[in-house]
């Protein structure tokens, strides 16, 4: 099988001309186009509570608050489920860069593995500073700091007694489980 990879340019250029249906959901991952799994229930709801719980961040300017909308890591653009971006790092002319972002957080229903192999990494080569994995599955939330070019020098895993804190915001981890 020969697999022919495209530049972040190309799949702009590619998302412009109409060449996929607007419904289909696409990352592009180092040059490869994948196809995202669709989401469920579960999932859907701690994006939601995560968007409500966090948004007092974006009402108060402190953060821009993305919700399942692309974030340009290197030459990948990817779709992390809720992003807290620096104030004004915003536009309409372009994506949000990873550097911009000040915390990424991934739910994983059914892509943990994926999340955890391919994408943290990338968002630690991005200098994403923070990123927080909510394992839907194994009840728990990976939260990654300190990047770096092999991955995150710290990983710390919350269990449903734990709280996360972000910018002042405290979430008990039993509401997002």
């Amino acid at each position: 099988m020969t697999r022919h990879r495209i530049s972040l340019e190309e799949f702009h250029r590619m998302v412009e001309a109409g060449v996929f249906p607007e419904d289909l959901r696409l990352e592009l991952v180092e040059g490869e186009l994948l196809e995202m799994s669709p989401i469920g229930p579960k999932h859907a709801f701690v994006v939601r509570k995560l968007t409500t719980l966090l948004a007092p961040l974006a009402l108060e300017n402190k953060a821009l608050l993305s919700v399942q909308n692309p974030l340009v890591v290197g030459e990948s653009e990817l779709y992390p489920d809720v992003v807290l971006l620096r104030p004004h790092s915003d536009g309409p002319d372009r994506h949000p860069q990873g550097q911009e972002a000040l915390l990424v957080v991934e739910v994983a229903d059914t892509s943990l593995r994926h999340d955890l192999s391919v994408k943290v990494p990338l968002y630690a080569q991005g200098g994403v500073p923070e990123v927080w994995v909510v394992d839907l599955e194994g009840r728990r939330v990976l939260v990654h700091r300190e990047p770096g070019k092999g991955g995150y020098k710290e990983v710390r895993t919350l269990g449903p007694r734990d709280t996360l804190a972000f910018m002042g915001v405290e979430i008990p981890v039993e509401e997002l489980l």
